[in-house]
């Protein structure tokens, strides 16, 4: 069953109560998408704050079922062959050195998504892949088995959208697993 929920800035999803009143906390699997964008880190903090209710002690929060993966991914880089490799000739050494400056910043990235998720008291693991990242996002919530796959909005125009492709449009309609698309509050200077 495939289902997408767009939310905004004040919804909230919850567990419900149980029979004795008190707040059930859903033990599920999230998968993140994580990038540099404010947007991704947004839809982490509106995942961390709105699917996963802390428990009475910290350790009982960790010892839960709940699980947020955090999936990067980078593009892949492309070794140009004839006829392009006469115009953009490129050495294993530029290549290496492309690969490490992604490398750390990947891990500057999941290290600050890694100290929210510590902060909620959330168990967390992260991905690193590479390839398309439409692709590699829907792919990594099919192989964990994850009950939700949430990304962050870019907010693109539709002509942006259609030249340069939306990774939450093609979560939405390719991955096998719900699809929750966080939208980033307006500012208010964009109300004026």
């Amino acid at each position: 069953m495939d289902a997408t929920a767009v939310v905004g800035g004040g919804d909230q999803v919850s567990g419900g109560t149980g029979k004795d009143g008190a707040e059930r906390r859903i033990e599920m699997k999230v998968v993140v998408a994580i990038d540099d964008s404010d947007g991704s880190f947004y839809a982490l903090k509106w995942a961390l704050d709105n699917l996963f209710v802390p428990m009475a002690t910290p350790e009982a929060t960790l010892a839960s079922g709940g699980m947020v993966f955090l999936v990067h991914v980078h593009p892949k880089l492309f070794e140009y062959g004839y006829p392009v490799e006469a115009v953009f000739h490129t050495t294993a050494a530029a290549l290496d050195s492309v690969k490490r400056a992604q490398e750390e910043a990947s891990g500057a990235i999941l290290c600050r998504a890694l100290q929210m998720c510590k902060d909620k008291l959330v168990k967390a693991e992260t991905m690193i892949l590479r390839g398309d990242p439409r692709e590699m996002i829907c792919h990594a919530a099919e192989q964990v088995h994850a009950d939700l796959l949430v990304v962050g909005s870019r907010g693109l125009g539709p002509v942006s959208r259609t030249f340069l492709g939306s990774v939450s449009d093609y979560c939405a309609n390719h991955a096998k697993t719900p699809v929750l698309i966080v939208k980033t509050p307006a500012d208010d200077s964009d109300k004026q």
